[in-house]
């Protein structure tokens, strides 16, 4: 719910409309995760019982969320809050703005028309997302190595933290891990350049991508930065249970007699 209502929260000018919609949202959005966390059976939500996996990405995914609202209200609404996090934006989204880069390639999903108010809202979104984004993975990593996750004296079970992941469809599970964790990988590096190349191609015929809004602004670059880290947390993630589990197989298999050495 926070999550959701944060950008009406902060972001002047919303109407009552809007503010009962995002409202109508978030409710959902809780009574979703309050039920999915409380089951007995899993059904969509991933790692509910390995943390701190959702932890980081839902903090991730707030950081974002909150920093993009302040930064954009600072148009409308300047305070010495606001401005903080702006100039600090600008400064982010300038130096990141550099040939081939994630965030010059989604400044080019902007229309041609398009002011350089409006080109400069973002860059400087698209900077901040992605380096909260590329900080939250750095976090996620060194979490896993400091805490040794998954723990190795814990029951880690895959059907629960991993409800869509079938281990009885074919081949060895340990393989299958790590082909996913492989995939999930590539796709989390290549989405931030591919985003906008899909974009573009998509748009041809129709008008381009404006992004006046200011909530379409801060949900597209959080999709845009969120759901690449997401997908690289979750290669790890799964790199990680393969190993555990190779690991586990190795310690339970009977060490081979001496006549088989010999």
């Amino acid at each position: 719910m926070l999550v959701i209502a944060t950008p009406s929260v902060i972001l002047p000018g919303i109407g009552a409309d809007t503010k009962q919609m995002v409202a109508l949202v978030a409710l959902f959005g809780a009574a979703l995760t309050f039920a999915e966390y409380n089951a007995v059976y899993p059904s969509l939500v991933e790692f509910r019982d390995a943390p701190p996996f959702n932890r980081v990405r839902y903090l991730m995914l707030f950081v974002i969320v909150f920093s993009l609202s302040a930064i954009l209200a600072a148009n409308e609404a300047p305070s010495s809050f606001t401005r903080l996090f702006e100039a600090m934006g600008i400064l982010v989204g300038h130096a990141m703005d550099f040939p081939y880069s994630p965030v010059r390639l989604a400044t080019m999903m902007m229309a041609d028309g398009a002011s350089p108010g409006e080109v400069l809202a973002v860059r400087t979104a698209a900077g901040t997302s992605y380096i909260i984004s590329l900080v939250a993975l750095a976090l996620f990593v060194i979490i896993l190595k400091l805490k040794g996750w998954p723990h190795r004296h814990l029951a880690f079970n895959v059907w629960v933290n991993l409800p869509t992941f079938e281990p009885t469809a074919g081949g060895d599970i340990v393989d299958r891990l790590e082909r996913d964790a492989r995939v999930n990988i590539s796709l989390g590096f290549l989405l931030p350049f591919l985003i906008p190349a899909v974009i573009n191609v998509a748009s041809i015929g129709f008008e381009p991508l404006t992004l006046t809004s200011p909530q379409t602004l801060v949900w597209t670059m959080a999709a845009w930065s969120f759901l690449p880290a997401s997908l690289l947390m979750r290669g790890v993630a799964m790199g990680k249970i393969a190993l555990m589990i190779r690991t586990k197989r190795d310690a339970m298999s009977p060490p081979p007699s001496r006549l088989a050495a010999a």
